[in-house]
């Protein structure tokens, strides 16, 4: 795949990015070099490697999902303007 000069002045619209008539020359060979060196990584041959996420084994840390309410009630709703029962309580916004 080859970029052309309309191509490089259209990801730069959409980029918004300004690229002055010099520039588009440059922007050009760039880009087809970086789609160059996609088009290459397509060419490897990677059956049997396993997808990873980091390039250091490691599992994430995990917890168990228990439902509390977090044991301090009084304190979450201590700044609250109204309260009721350790809930908040907000004005009526539909009649």
């Amino acid at each position: 795949m080859s970029v052309d000069a309309a191509t490089v002045k259209r990801i730069g619209r959409l980029a918004r990015i300004r690229i002055e008539e010099g520039e588009v020359e440059g922007y050009r060979n760039e880009l087809n070099a970086i789609l160059g060196f996609v088009e290459q990584l397509g060419e490897v041959n990677v059956d049997g490697v396993e997808p990873m996420t980091s390039v250091t084994p490691m599992s994430l840390r995990r917890r168990d999902d228990v439902i509390s309410d977090g044991g301090y009630p009084e304190k979450i709703v201590s700044n609250a303007p109204l309260t009721e029962d350790n809930f908040f309580m907000v004005p009526k916004v539909i009649e």
